[in-house]
């Protein structure tokens, strides 16, 4: 057992950035009444990394709707990605738009509250790029590898009460318990020796447990072991150090530190303005009413989850393609074409416009034009939803949604399935997994198209599926046989899908940021300041905003902040 002194931790260097959002009427407020952190180091040199979080939301905060998880590195696949709340499997994770890196964990119908209380556990697998070489170990002959890591917190403006907290490091299976070492934990309020032992696994673990933890302090463990136990190229090379620098942390890098904490203010600063230039919502937006408003079309409900504007635009497309009121010519470049739309149809304003924008000559009239009809757009939504709550109007259409694909994905035959995705398609759409969904959902077998397929993908016509059909309503209830309609390989039809949504990204608005900046400049335009006080402050809108950084051989660090 490694003493206190024995083995330091090599310099480290972590800092918290908060950067200020608009401000809500109703904050998250919520304790963190447990938390268990696990972290298992595998010997391909791959990391696990497991949150169990029990939230207790205060009577006063706002519902806990999507929890943001930092994640160590940004050497990781959002498939291996997973998370349950109340021992229910969450459906939509993405890649956080703030927690970098990190990801989103959308609680759907299953969000917490005000009042209530909920269990999250969350898994990230295969995170890279955690270990570091080191130079020798005093006292030992061989060559280690060392690693540290810092569990997700949320911010302090959100958390009340302390947090019964325990962290767990589980080594690589094949060390004896004599050959790993322990870090002293950084700013740590429990005992800094660890217990240890072998857990189920037959791994070396160190755990550290204390009852007076904060949800929103960053603390520091880390640990090193023989590099035998892993390959060579999953180790990162930091300097060389001398064997002294294990005894104390050298005052130079003090200077290091704040020449790095000024970087990181400067690349911060970059991060927020980016993320500031993609809400577009007003704050009024945001001013809680009393219940929901129902009513909204999929598009206006997308525009409340301020979901990206190629995702929007993309919703559109479908939507008159499916109305017959336009039909893409070419796909690369994106142009369409209008139609004579089927008698008794009706067409949303927006979706006119739409249809007026793309079939202008340039591609810079679409973009004016295309961002004249969003900013219209926006003002609509913001006017339909005064007086009401947006945190209930979200979680109405969330449902929608999650019922939406359920009744997709429980269809028992390819026929019943396109009729039920036919039907809900608009809803599936606000989804922020729906590309992943629909590959799971359509990825293997045959896919029987529907009707206004061949409008949608100019090729399928002239390809060498059986050609499209007359355009004719389904009758719900009643599929129709697969001798009347087209069929494609159940993965093209999913990457097509999804081609929609990059064929906007890449061949019609550009660059997407600058594409939203343009309309967020015009609905939520940044607040001018003054120059003769800084007033500070100001609440996270999102419900979390951080930067998390290390610099130090084997320092692998998380941090996030809380739900929206």
């Amino acid at each position: 057992m490694l003493r206190k002194r024995s083995l330091l931790i090599l310099a480290v260097f972590l800092v918290l950035l908060i950067s200020a959002g608009p401000a809500a009427a109703q904050n998250l407020y919520f304790n963190v009444e447990r938390e268990e952190a696990d972290l298992y180091m595998n010997v391909d040199g791959m990391a696990t990394v497991t949150y169990i979080y029990v939230f207790n939301n205060e009577p006063s905060g706002a519902t806990i709707d999507i929890v943001d998880i930092g994640i160590p590195t940004y050497n990781y696949s959002m498939s291996n990605v997973s998370a349950t709340i109340d021992d229910q499997p969450v459906r939509s994770i993405e890649s956080s738009p703030y927690v970098k890196p990190g990801v989103a964990i959308d609680l759907g119908s299953r969000a917490i509250r005000p009042g209530a209380r909920g269990t999250l556990k969350v898994t990230i697998a295969g995170v890279g790029d955690m270990l570091y070489k080191t130079n020798k170990v005093p006292d030992v002959s061989e060559d280690y590898t060392s690693f540290q890591f810092s569990p997700n917190s949320f911010e302090s403006n959100f958390v009340t009460g302390s947090t019964n907290l325990t962290v767990t490091l589980h080594l690589p299976i094949g060390l004896q318990p004599e050959e790993p070492r322990w870090f002293t934990p950084q700013g740590w309020p429990g005992q800094d020796q660890p217990e240890s032992g072998f857990d189920s696994d037959g791994r070396v673990f160190y755990r550290w447990q204390t009852a007076s933890a904060s949800a929103s302090a960053q603390y520091i463990f880390g640990a090193a072991f023989p590099q035998r136990i892993v390959p060579s190229a999953a180790l990162k090379t930091e300097p060389i150090i001398t064997s002294t620098a294990w005894e104390s942390i050298c005052p130079a890098l003090f200077c290091l530190g704040f020449a790095g904490f000024m970087g990181l203010i400067i690349w911060a600063s970059v991060v927020a303005s980016r993320k500031r230039r993609l809400q577009y919502l007003p704050p009024k937006i945001s001013l809680e009413g009393n219940g929901i408003k129902r009513g909204l079309t999929a598009v206006e409900a997308a525009i409340l989850m301020e979901q990206p504007m190629d995702k929007i635009l993309s919703m559109i497309l479908f939507s008159v393609v499916k109305k017959g009121a336009a039909a893409v010519v070419t796909r690369e470049p994106l142009k369409i074409q209008a139609t004579p739309a089927p008698a008794g149809t009706e067409l949303q304003s927006y979706e006119t416009e739409f249809i007026s924008a793309m079939t202008m000559p340039s591609p810079k009239e679409q973009r004016k034009a295309l961002q004249d009809m969003m900013i219209a757009l926006v003002k609509t939504v913001s006017e339909k939803m005064r007086g009401f709550s947006r945190k209930e109007t979200l979680a109405y259409y969330q449902d929608i949604m999650a019922k939406a694909w359920q009744q997709v994905e429980a269809a028992d035959t390819p026929e019943v399935r396109m009729q039920r995705f036919d039907e809900n398609m608009d809803w599936t759409m606000l989804d922020r997994r729906f590309d992943d969904r629909s590959r799971q959902t359509f990825g293997t077998g045959p896919v029987i198209v529907p009707m206004w397929w061949g409008r949608y993908d100019p090729t399928f016509s002239r390809g060498s599926a059986a050609p499209t059909t007359t355009s004719t309503p389904m009758q719900v209830g009643k599929a129709p046989s697969s001798s009347s309609l087209p069929s494609l390989p159940g993965g093209d039809f999913a990457a097509s899908i999804a081609g929609g949504v990059q064929s906007f990204a890449s061949g019609v608005l550009g660059d997407v940021t600058s594409f939203t900046s343009g309309i967020t400049n015009s609905t939520n335009p940044v607040p001018k300041t003054t120059s003769s006080t800084w007033r500070g402050g100001g609440g996270g809108g999102g419900g979390r905003s951080c930067a998390c950084a290390c610099a130090c051989a084997g320092c692998a660090c998380a941090c996030a902040g809380g739900g929206r």
